[in-house]
């Protein structure tokens, strides 16, 4: 048995935290771990500070078993627990697995709402009581560390809740769970519910009062909140929020709105809030459960900015818009996201920690093509914005620039493209048809700007991932001895290969200008 001394006992300001991923989270359909992976999230609890970990449910199958009488071998400083219904079975199979931890705890439960009692247990009231001051009994005499939860305790008339909770401390039970267990509750009824439990029972402040609750109605985190201003000092959560039907209480939000709002909320815990993104990501990827991109604290967003009006308030100060540091919960830094609704300053931001200086008429245009190309795209790369950018500094001076393009393309041929160039101010266009797509668009330049250069390259690759990745396309041209290559980018193919084939147009008209400029000063 282990040494009561020796039990968490929190001060007033101090809340435990119960992390119950790997039994409540587990129970999540679809979220199954193996053996080695719940190893993995225990030594990850244990590492982050975790007070107690629900390691399973013993009974539920000797692979539950093996796994938390593994984990309280392993765990080197938080207490581990085992569930058990109020059946005496349960109690001896969770009390052999836990008999391996520094800490043991017994967790043991039963319903306790008329609802519960008709239809699942089908008990009196009185029978309940008889079963709670029993098997809490049982459960003290293999542990020291017993917790007793009373099933949805959030629906159960707080005269009847008020005689189990005192039946169970008259057992021997040194937690009191209460938990909102179908997710019912609101933050002022579970407030009350708690305080009022605590001024009427008996002997209560013998017992530490803990908070359970679900997510069905999303108040999971409002309630668990809630539940500690009424005395609870234990907060049973998962990492992530995950757990049956709707989910738990994530614990990275309720650390974390301790942590930030101590001024309204002047309770510690004893978690190393830096490890919170390792331990999200190491049970996403063990439960197979994708973290939504805007979930609060760990999601992809959730230190991410696009709006330009908050990037422009992040740049100037990051507690603008952010009141948290992302380094707090184990993010490197914050992302300014570019898309369209990014504006000049982050956008000015971005150039400058890619290396880019430019011009004001320079940065101008970029920014103009780099809101057309967001329009297009949903994510916008730093590979995207250099390809944009290396274009508009290679065709600043372009004397041929591409307007507008309409390709017909697909199985009944021909293909046909029709082009609108400016050509150094003047308007002009032109349908041409062609051998596929590419040759259209290629026969339709020839059409609007007869030269005799030669296509000696095409080549085409994506800049990013995805389907509506840019297209970079690679043209050289030959005309006599003087060869020259451009590129040219667009989430559209067709048009990022007219914007190749125009810039290295481009060149070939560039450098026969040049070519008789020094005629010229040479006669």
């Amino acid at each position: 048995m282990t040494d009561t001394a020796s039990r968490p006992t929190p001060s007033p300001e101090r809340v435990l935290i119960f992390d119950t991923t790997l039994r409540d989270g587990e129970q999540c359909p679809g979220a199954t771990m193996t053996f080695e992976e719940k190893l993995a999230v225990a030594e990850m609890l244990d590492g982050m500070g975790v007070d107690i970990i629900e390691a399973g449910f013993p009974i539920a199958s000797n692979g539950d078993f093996e796994a938390v009488a593994e984990i309280a071998r392993r765990t080197k400083r938080a207490v581990i627990a085992g569930l058990a219904r109020a059946v005496p079975a349960d109690i001896v199979r969770a009390g052999e697995a836990v008999r391996f931890a520094a800490r043991g705890r017994i967790h043991t439960f039963v319903s306790t709402s008329p609802i519960h009692l008709a239809h699942q247990m089908r008990k009196s009231e009185d029978e309940v009581l008889e079963i709670i001051q029993k098997t809490v009994a049982q459960a003290r005499d293999l542990v020291e560390d017993v917790e007793w939860s009373a099933m949805d305790a959030t629906r159960t008339p707080i005269d009847y809740l008020c005689r189990c909770v005192e039946a169970a401390i008259r057992a021997g039970a040194t937690t009191i769970n209460l938990p909102d267990t179908v997710g019912y509750a609101t933050p002022d009824e579970y407030r009350a519910m708690f305080r009022a439990v605590r001024e009427r029972v008996p002997d209560a402040d013998k017992a530490v009062f803990s908070v359970h609750c679900h997510n069905d109605l999303g108040l999971a985190i409002a309630n668990s909140l809630a539940g500690i201003e009424g005395g609870a000092r234990q907060v049973e959560c998962t990492i992530n929020g995950i757990g049956e039907r709707a989910g738990n209480a994530a614990l990275e939000e309720i650390v974390m709105a301790l942590r930030t709002r101590a001024d309204v909320l002047p309770y510690a815990t004893g978690i190393d809030t830096t490890q919170i993104m390792r331990a999200s990501k190491l049970v996403a990827a063990a439960t197979h459960f994708p973290v939504q991109y805007n979930k609060a604290v760990v999601g992809r967003n959730a230190f991410a900015h696009e709006s330009g009006i908050h990037q422009d308030g992040m740049l100037k100060n990051q507690s603008t818009y952010e009141i948290m540091t992302p380094e707090s919960v184990g993010v490197q830094k914050t992302s300014l996201v570019m898309g369209k609704h990014s504006g000049r300053a982050a956008f000015r931001s971005k150039l400058e920690e890619m290396g880019y200086r430019l011009s004001d008429n320079q940065f101008q245009d970029a920014f103009e093509r780099f809101k057309a190309l967001a329009d297009r795209k949903k994510n916008v790369y730093d590979e995207d914005i250099e390809a944009l950018v290396d274009e508009n500094l290679a065709t600043a001076h372009d004397r041929i620039r591409l307007v507008s393009l309409t390709v017909i393309a697909g199985t009944r041929g021909p293909q046909r493209a029709t082009m609108r160039l400016d050509i150094e101010g003047r308007l002009v266009t032109e349908e041409a048809d062609g051998n596929g797509p590419v040759d259209a668009v290629f026969n339709a330049i020839h059409a609007l700007v007869p030269h005799e250069a030669k296509l000696e390259l095409y080549d085409v690759h994506a800049v990013t991932e995805g389907t509506d990745a840019q297209a970079e396309v690679s043209v050289r041209l030959r005309q006599a001895e003087r060869s020259v290559t451009a590129r040219g980018a667009d989430p559209d193919t067709l048009v990022a290969s007219a914007k190749a084939y125009l810039a290295a147009l481009n060149k070939l008209l560039a450098g026969a200008t040049r070519l008789h400029a020094q005629h010229a000063a040479a006669e």
